[in-house]
């Protein structure tokens, strides 16, 4: 568009110049390139807030069947043994994954034997009534299992849990460290 001369002026042009466009555009690159690291530590950040939560959740719940199971941690003792008059009976080993999540997401018995249904049998838990949690860093379930009795201290950067049946202590099963650079094992 020509510039029409009224009353011995030009009249301005409406719209911006391809530098006005530019520096705005370098504007907002700037603050993009400064509001995006931002949220992604906040991501890391919600990460390691759930996994402190899941830990203390499952801490209380492994505490709790220890004292209404006579000082016997969940994982210590079989889960199987039971005929249910009320649902499906355990059929877990000792000292493995399976039995610590019978032992704390089902009804049991002061021995440790589980069913999925409550009666008068089973008197106990559920300790963790939606089961036991993925670990929200690397969002496995696994559950490495062990009886040694020793505090824990993965070796690697496996994911999921390690639990001991003797100490009750359970862990990210993780040697990586999180944001404040501290292994996620020590949660």
């Amino acid at each position: 568009m020509h510039s029409v001369i009224r009353s011995g002026r030009l009249a301005a042009q409406k719209g911006f110049t391809l530098v006005e466009l530019l520096i705005v555009a370098i504007i907002l690159a700037v603050l993009a390139a400064i509001v995006i690291p931002q949220f992604s530590s906040s991501t890391a950040d919600a990460k390691e807030s759930a996994l402190d939560a899941d830990l203390n959740v499952m801490r209380s719940a492994i505490e709790l069947y220890r004292a209404q199971h006579g000082g016997k941690y969940p994982g210590a003792t079989v889960s199987s043994g039971l005929t249910c008059t009320t649902g499906t009976a355990g059929t877990a080993a000792v000292n493995t994954s399976a039995s610590l999540t019978d032992q704390l997401t089902k009804y049991s018995n002061a021995a440790g034997a589980t069913c999925t249904g409550a009666d008068t049998q089973t008197p106990y838990g559920p300790y963790l009534r939606k089961g036991i949690p993925a670990e929200p860093i690397t969002g496995s379930t696994a559950i490495a299992v062990s009886n040694a009795g020793v505090p824990l201290a993965p070796a690697a950067a496996t994911g999921g849990w390690a639990y001991d049946t003797v100490t009750g202590q359970i862990v990210m099963n993780s040697n990586v460290n999180d944001s404040k650079n501290a292994a996620f094992s020590t949660h």
